[in-house]
């Protein structure tokens, strides 16, 4: 303990001692807590491992309930089985005694039934004749019967070659067809080739695959299915051009020369009640002027397709006037 010191006036000073005092209850104060915290964590860890304990007895509880009812239902249902085979047991029995007594009501009807075979010994010879003669008859129709299956199997090896023969001709046919098409896709380059030496500084015409494509602002008003000036020059030149490759073209070969409309999808304003009408009447309106021109009608046809068949899905006026158009296509019927 620290010791009191005087002041200048010989006074005692007390406040060495008070500090001292405070020092040693503070550090007792730490000591307790530090104390009380490292109890409190030992305690959590406690309490932590009591509550995992206490979880995996839950587990082991729920496990063990689990097990218990299943051999409960277990139980319930093998005594429902014993159950069962006792009252199975009572009807096997209840059975074997009905089929004792239909036992013995047979014997009795086997007895009867000896006694009658007995005396029917003389009969069984006329019905062993009677026998005999189905047997001959039943021969006789195998016979019969041989020969009509043999006749069978000559008709079917006959008609295996007929077969043989049909897929020949089908072969033979797909062929022609297959040649025919190629030389309809050879006047149809040659057609669409002097098209466009004719036609390739014309704007707005174009080939599309195995099409020929006029746009509509070329042969036709907005809106109209009458012809422009223009539009039947640019017809006239197509007619004739045609008509040198047509002569060409063989008499055997199926083709047409298709007229096809197309319109945009844009609501129509017009004497027409919709792009049906309208897509329709051009494409008719064409084909007149071809037959006009001297071209054969039997190998024309004028379709119509409204708007329903796009060339370009956008809705701009780029986009609609390409879809406005007059397609050539020369195809087989």
């Amino acid at each position: 303990m620290a010791r009191r010191r005087r002041g200048p006036n010989n006074a005692l000073d007390a406040w060495p001692g008070y500090v001292d005092a405070l020092s040693t209850l503070l550090m007792v104060v730490t000591f307790v807590l530090l104390v009380f915290v490292v109890g409190q964590q030992f305690l959590s860890v406690s309490l932590m491992r009591r509550e995992h304990t206490l979880d995996d007895l839950q587990k082991q509880l729920a496990e063990l309930s689990h097990m218990l009812s299943m051999t409960e239902d277990k139980n319930k249902s093998l005594n429902a089985t014993v159950a069962s085979l006792a009252n199975d047991k009572q009807k096997n029995e209840d059975q074997l005694k009905a089929l004792a007594g239909q036992m013995a009501l047979l014997n009795g009807q086997l007895q009867s039934k000896d006694q009658a075979l007995a005396s029917a010994d003389s009969a069984s010879q006329q019905q062993n004749s009677k026998i005999s003669d189905l047997q001959a008859q039943i021969e006789e129709l195998t016979r019969q019967l041989q020969a009509i299956s043999n006749a069978l199997d000559i008709e079917k090896k006959n008609e295996t070659a007929k077969d043989v023969q049909i897929q020949d001709l089908g072969n033979k046919l797909n062929i022609a067809l297959a040649d025919k098409v190629n030389q309809l896709k050879r006047y149809r380059s040659e057609f669409f080739g002097r098209l466009r030496d004719i036609l390739k500084n014309q704007k707005g015409v174009n080939v599309v695959g195995d099409r020929f494509v006029f746009q509509s602002e070329i042969l036709f008003p907005q809106g109209s299915a009458d012809l422009t000036a223009e539009g039947k020059k640019e017809i006239t030149t197509l007619a004739k051009t045609f008509k040198q490759v047509s002569s060409t073209i063989p008499t055997d070969i199926p083709w047409i020369l298709r007229i096809d409309g197309h319109a945009d999808k844009q609501p129509i304003h017009s004497a027409f009640p919709s792009n049906w009408e309208l897509s329709s009447e051009r494409a008719i309106t064409v084909v007149k002027l071809l037959i006009s021109e001297g071209v054969d009608p039997r190998h024309l046809a004028a379709t119509g397709f409204a708007d329903y068949q796009p060339l370009d899905a956008a809705n701009t006026p780029a986009a609609y006037a390409r879809n406005r158009r007059i397609e050539f296509r020369l195809t087989d019927r």
